[in-house]
């Protein structure tokens, strides 16, 4: 093998699948978004400081003190069962009855979507997904060299007779998809939350064509208005796989999640996670159930909401104030994010360069679909920013908008 001067002289070595895999776009904005002047929107990440710090360090000298020895060791690829036992009854929360046997630990839920892919996907085999969908689903996808087909979405999820359509076009081309990925809940990147009646109209459509549902719900405990609504996987309990995660209500850093199938399909997942990691964190494990068992972890979720609340409160009220005539934006009953859809005629990959120069960030909408939409789209997060910044955040974003929206219509103008 002759390198020369190439860029990259193993390109050659390298597995077909490998061209499935690109920089998300979230990613390739944290290399600019971090600087201090930038206030981002962009990253769906967890306001952690709201957490008592002080008695986390207390719990982690707790797990190394009582059992050091087993948390620094290796453990089963299925995780502690104590903190599988505890997992069931926070997804108690949202009508799942399960046991401890049920669950799987893993590296965050996105190792359990790699695996869930692994396990499932061939090169060329369908996945139907929501229009628009978790990036980094996608790129799990993407990997495996899988086909996306999106369904498109409304204020109340994802569109039930927009399912029936696609996969009765699927049956007639001869394709059975592999499963349909769901964020029902406060749904990244979008925010809209699946209607109870969909719900079950979608698990009915989805039995009478013999479709798994992969079902992702990171944000379903953090709702702003009444309880949580149950779970799909509290509605039936066959065909779901169901993705929990503790980013989101307790700290992304220890990276714990987990995974409810049914019993063929745990097996082989515990196999592949093996296969990946040997075993999930065992100090993290302990970590995370030193926090269900020995804190008050609900009112922490509280916490949170209320937080998140007034955030989301401060990013809609802006928004309102701000941003010009022909925009539009989605409505979050909880969760992260707000997804906005920009004036006729801008594109908000191409604004973004410019908006980085007025101070602000965003994520284009183009990174939350397989097939190239969401040109017009981009998503914001108000989960970590300060309510003031986040109004000056939009202030300047709005600001962009409308030079950018001047500049249309001078060069409409000139070529009429």
């Amino acid at each position: 093998m002759s390198s020369g001067s190439r860029l990259d002289p193993f390109v050659e070595l390298y597995a077909a699948r490998t061209e499935g895999m690109t920089a998300s776009e979230i990613r390739a904005l944290f290399a600019v978004a971090n600087r201090p002047e930038i206030i981002n929107m962009g990253g769906g990440s967890p306001y952690v400081s709201a957490l008592p710090l002080e008695l986390v360090a207390e719990m982690a000298a707790k797990v190394i003190a009582e059992r050091g020895a087993q948390a620094l060791q290796y453990m089963g690829g299925q995780g502690d069962e104590r903190l599988r036992e505890l997992v069931c009854g926070v997804m108690a929360l949202e009508g799942i009855t399960a046991g401890a046997d049920d669950v799987i630990i893993t590296v965050g839920s996105q190792q359990a979507l790699d695996i869930i892919a692994r396990i499932f996907l061939d090169p060329g085999d369908v996945v139907v997904a929501e229009a628009p969908s978790y990036v980094g689903a996608l790129g799990a996808f993407a990997q495996y060299q899988a086909e996306v087909v999106h369904v498109a979405m409304d204020d109340d999820g994802l569109l039930p007779e927009e399912l029936r359509i696609s996969l009765e076009r699927l049956e007639r081309q001869g394709r059975r998809p592999k499963f349909l990925y769901t964020v029902p809940n406060y749904q990244n990147p979008a925010g809209v939350t699946l209607s109870r009646e969909r719900r079950e109209e979608i698990i009915e459509l989805c039995a009478r064509h013999d479709l798994l549902i992969v079902e992702d719900n990171p944000y379903g405990l953090l709702g702003f208005e009444g309880p949580p609504q149950p779970a799909l996987r509290a509605l039936t309990d066959e065909g779901i796989i169901y993705l929990g995660s503790f980013s989101k209500i307790f700290s992304s850093g220890i990276r714990v999640g987990w995974v409810v199938a049914p019993p063929g399909v745990k097996e082989k997942l515990i196999m592949a996670a093996e296969a990946t990691t040997l075993c999930p964190v065992a100090l993290s494990q302990f970590l995370a159930a030193e926090f269900l068992s020995n804190h008050p972890w609900e009112k922490q979720v509280e916490v949170f909401r209320d937080l998140y609340r007034t955030r989301r409160d401060a990013c809609l009220e802006a928004l309102e104030t701000f941003f010009p005539p022909g925009a539009s934006w989605t409505r979050p009953s909880g969760g992260f994010y707000v997804w906005v859809t920009l004036p006729e005629g801008i594109d908000a990959k191409a604004m973004l360069p410019r908006a980085i120069q007025g101070r602000v960030a965003y994520v284009p909408g183009t990174g939350f679909y397989a097939d190239g939409q969401g040109r017009r789209n981009l998503r914001l997060s108000y989960s970590l920013p300060e309510p003031e910044r986040i109004r000056e955040a939009i202030r300047r974003l709005a600001a962009v908008v409308t030079d950018e929206l001047e500049i249309t219509a001078a060069v409409r103008g000139s070529e009429a």
